[in-house]
């Protein structure tokens, strides 16, 4: 395996847009090198992008996945970043079982508003 990458390469494995690459290279979270306008991306981008997807699927924002991933480069035990990560983690969790719960809440009142209007259009036919 080769430890080069092209912006197609990676868009086509993270199934993402290069718009999407560039867009995170903007923002700081990955840094290819570059042989004039050509970007070439190593290992290590091709690893923190498997990070920041994992991130953006379970609902951390960028900021939150650009503190996660700058901690690495300021603690290579992770125990820091582990530390962080697990906290980051219940938030999220607590915030899905939050939404969850409003969603579920929701639903029931969604029920039983169809329910009346069921009940209403009984009482009004002939």
């Amino acid at each position: 395996m080769t430890d080069i990458f092209s912006i197609t390469d990676l868009a086509r494995e993270f199934d993402v847009t290069t718009r999407t690459i560039r867009f995170y290279e903007d923002q700081g979270l990955i840094a290819p090198e570059r042989q004039g306008q050509t970007r070439i991306y190593g290992q290590r981008d091709r690893v923190r992008l498997r990070l920041i997807m994992r991130g953006k699927r379970l609902g951390f924002s960028l900021g939150e996945i650009r503190d996660l991933l700058d901690l690495y480069e300021t603690d290579r035990s992770e125990i820091t970043q582990l530390t962080i990560l697990i906290r980051k983690i219940d938030e999220r969790r607590d915030a899905l079982r939050k939404q969850r719960h409003d969603i579920d809440a929701t639903l029931d009142e969604l029920d039983r508003l169809e329910e009346n209007c069921q009940q209403e259009l009984r009482l009004k036919k002939p």
